[in-house]
């Protein structure tokens, strides 16, 4: 759209100027300190999309612990804020310099999202921060640059959930029949097998949507080089309902990312590859071949 376009490139004609805070203190041990990536421009979204206030936010993430992504191949650490809502990622060199760049886009998407009504599962993004210290007395340091996002299944206990690429190849997870569905998380295949017997309606309107919101979403990450993600399904039997979430949409189309994705689809590295849903715009559909697309009256 050409009205996004220019709100980004007005964006980024704004923050010409250095659009982060670095905030420093020390006690008598260390030196502390946290950079704000895109402060005022997060603040602003996070008014816009919140319900809770900034002090709640910065109340939950006062208070965070380790947490185990249950599915996760990165080796990314992980952290959870106490109540819950929020959920912390380490994020690579690679990946803080994708989204530097892929920031001011993403800013004028969700909030033009909001403020038309337009629909989109995007999980969103709340914050980006480089947090770090430095010991005076053994001189030991560390950094991180973490990611801040929603917790998409936050107050709601799913019985199952789902990462779905639109891929057939390494796409099931062979469980155990002593555990729980919902401690695994499930892959393409378990979605296929699942729905073979048991298949998932949803209602017309919400099956409009919910293609709209992803083609929507889809176009937008693969016309700035996104094309590696998922589809987070969570099943919650409570309500009856699914949510559906976008996630690992961060980095951008690089040759290294370019390799990977050729060993993949050919079996190089053994096996043979097996195809891709895509859409319409010729960009990989995570949820092409997602089975959820029987649709009740």
């Amino acid at each position: 759209c050409v009205s996004e376009d220019a709100d980004a490139a007005d964006r980024q004609k704004k923050h010409s100027l250095n659009p982060h805070v670095e905030l420093q203190f020390s006690d008598a041990n260390a030196k502390f300190y946290c950079r704000i990536y895109y402060a005022e421009d997060f603040h602003k979204m996070r008014e816009e999309i919140m319900e809770s206030s900034e002090e709640d936010f910065v109340r939950s993430l006062s208070h965070c612990v380790n947490w185990q992504a249950r599915g996760g191949k990165s080796g990314a650490v992980f952290y959870a804020t106490e109540d819950d809502r929020f959920i912390l990622k380490q994020m690579p060199r690679l990946e803080v310099q994708s989204f530097l760049d892929f920031a001011p886009h993403y800013f004028t998407y969700i909030t033009g999202a909001v403020q038309q009504k337009r629909p989109t599962v995007l999980a969103k993004i709340l914050g980006v921060y480089r947090i770090g210290y430095k010991n005076s007395q053994n001189n030991s340091e560390k950094k991180l640059d973490l990611l801040v996002m929603e917790n998409l299944f936050y107050g709601r206990k799913m019985s199952q959930v789902f990462d779905l690429k639109g891929s057939l190849r390494n796409r099931n997870v062979k469980t155990d029949s002593g555990k729980e569905s919902c401690e695994v998380v499930l892959l393409d295949e378990n979605l296929l097998k699942l729905i073979h017997d048991h298949p998932l309606y949803i209602r017309s309107h919400c099956k409009s949507i919910l293609r709209a919101a992803i083609h929507s979403d889809a176009h937008f990450l693969s016309s700035h080089l996104i094309i590696d993600y998922s589809l987070l399904v969570g099943r919650d039997d409570a309500t009856d309902q699914l949510v559906v979430g976008i996630i690992d949409y961060i980095r951008t189309f690089t040759w290294d990312k370019r390799l990977e994705m050729v060993v993949k689809s050919t079996g190089i590295l053994g096996g043979q590859g097996k195809s891709r849903g895509r859409g319409s715009d010729g960009c990989e559909d995570p949820a092409a071949r997602s089975g959820v697309g029987g649709s009740r009256p």
